[in-house]
């Protein structure tokens, strides 16, 4: 995957983006948690970044589906442990206090994805706990031909990076994210691309998926705009 030897270029965990979005989960965590939060379970934790927030409040287990993806959280955090798994239907045979999904959640293509990534958070989560994600992506909020371009830069490598967000077919369930890089070396261009798919579902979808599962559900405004559902098992 060309996103894996380039994430730890793209930005450091210390930036304040990274801080920012981590301390939000914390807060909503403390603020619904029934419970004194411990223990976390980050589902879909790609490379790390943000277990670098949440190792300072609690103890930390990740879960990713790209083993070169946990190679660059272990190193970014040696003394978290790290489980290669899928979020639809891994079970690690403990509970835990919290549990959280942040933008992986985007790759639930299907209701059914996304019901039983939900279903995973719960059966994983103690009583009184809370879990807690974001829907980056929404029917409602979604904008054809979005385009972001950033720009990095780490010793002798500029990256230019584009993000673009299409949908082909508004009548399914899905659209692509492309990304391109423009990677310079030592002056040299070289050009990477990638191509995912994302899932996009109504918000209400969201409300109704989680609450079947059995949450309790509290919908929350957040920095980021990206609504956020703080989500409580009873």
């Amino acid at each position: 995957m060309t996103a894996s030897w380039l994430w730890p270029l793209l930005g450091q965990p210390d930036e304040e983006d990274w801080i920012a979005e981590g301390e939000e989960f914390v807060r909503a965590i403390r603020a619904h948690s029934r419970i004194e939060a411990k223990t976390l379970l980050h589902l879909g934790c790609g490379g790390g970044k943000n277990d670098c927030t949440f190792k300072k409040h609690f103890r930390v287990t990740g879960v990713d589906i790209s083993e070169s993806m946990l190679a660059n959280a272990r190193r970014l955090n040696p003394a978290i442990k790290y489980v290669v798994g899928d979020m639809r239907t891994v079970r690690l045979g403990r509970m835990f206090d919290a549990v959280i999904i942040a933008d992986s959640i985007d790759y639930m293509l299907t209701e059914g994805d996304l019901r039983a990534a939900f279903f995973t958070a719960f059966a994983h989560l103690k009583s009184g706990g809370v879990f807690c994600t974001y829907a980056e992506v929404t029917r409602e909020r979604f904008q054809q031909n979005w385009t972001k371009c950033s720009t990095y830069a780490r010793g002798d490598i500029d990256i230019a990076f584009l993000h673009n967000n299409y949908d082909p077919d508004p009548t399914d369930t899905m659209y692509e994210s492309t990304f391109v890089w423009l990677i310079r070396r030592a002056g040299k261009l070289e050009i990477e691309t990638d191509h995912h798919l994302g899932g996009i579902f109504p918000l209400q979808s969201w409300l109704d998926l989680l609450r079947e599962v059995g949450f309790e559900v509290t919908l929350l405004e957040t920095p980021f705009e990206a609504p956020m559902f703080a989500c409580v098992k009873s």
